[in-house]
């Protein structure tokens, strides 16, 4: 890839995380994800074009409403320059194809999933259930996964997680996954096939068991509380995507 091309891919990223930031902050409310404009989060004023720029605008600023001065939360340039790194990632792991699109949509789900659980601890189904066919959909076109594997991928997927939360609820007499995590790892299958399906599930249940036995021996968490498993589910299907072969590989040497 060419430095043009990529600094391209970055700027579209950047584009596409600002008008996620507007999903991450409308889904959960039931807003219209097109009007009203982008406004202040404190004072409601319009934000003007030139203070709407990506990143740049925040720096500028220096994380402030230009009208009321108002503090703009960190995670917006965050999932903006999150975005752009996802992009750039693609188009240099997959160079720029029809699949590419469909996966960069997958990884916009993904984002918004991730912060919005974070925030609100749901996992909105105006994302997965529309992802589910789309990456069904996607491997009709590209065969990569073939249309088997996402079939069986979107199955695996929502099969996984309704097992553990049905044993999980019986084993802690209290729910621990929700109907949210069924739906996106279904999405996830259907988009990387039902082998990364297994490994993202793996990986975050792993990444999730992990920080959650830091978090309660650091004192932040106590055995009761509960933390979001869709960012860690989002996770293990970004390192899937990107090295899930590898990874996959390197596990079948150990074992022979």
């Amino acid at each position: 890839m060419h430095t043009e091309e990529a600094i391209f891919s970055v700027l579209v990223g950047l584009v596409v995380g600002s008008f996620l930031n507007v999903c991450i902050h409308r889904l959960p409310k039931g807003e219209s994800l097109v009007r009203p404009a982008s406004r202040c989060p404190v004072c409601s004023v319009p934000i003007r074009w030139y203070d709407n720029i990506p990143v740049l605008s925040f720096l500028l600023l220096g994380g402030r409403c230009r009208g009321c001065g108002g503090r703009i939360s960190w995670l917006y340039p965050a999932v903006e320059a999150l975005t752009g790194m996802l992009f750039l990632l693609t188009m240099l792991r997959f160079g720029l194809g029809v699949r590419t699109i469909f996966l960069l949509a997958f990884l916009c789900g993904l984002v918004v999933v991730t912060f919005i659980d974070l925030d609100h601890e749901i996992i909105p189904h105006a994302v997965t259930l529309p992802g589910i066919p789309l990456g069904l959909i996607a491997s009709l076109i590209t065969r990569d996964p073939s249309p088997r594997d996402a079939a069986a991928g979107a199955l695996v997927g929502a099969g996984l997680v309704y097992l553990v939360a049905v044993y999980a609820e019986v084993a802690f007499q209290r729910e621990s996954m929700g109907g949210g995590d069924i739906n996106l790892l279904a999405m996830i299958g259907a988009f990387l096939g039902w082998r990364q399906v297994f490994l993202s599930f793996f990986l975050a249940v792993g990444a999730g068991a992990c920080l959650s036995l830091l978090l309660i021996a650091t004192g932040v968490l106590s055995r009761k509380d509960r933390i979001p498993f869709g960012p860690f589910l989002a996770l293990g299907a970004v390192v899937a995507l990107f090295g899930g072969d590898g990874l996959i590989d390197w596990y079948w040497r150990l074992l022979r």
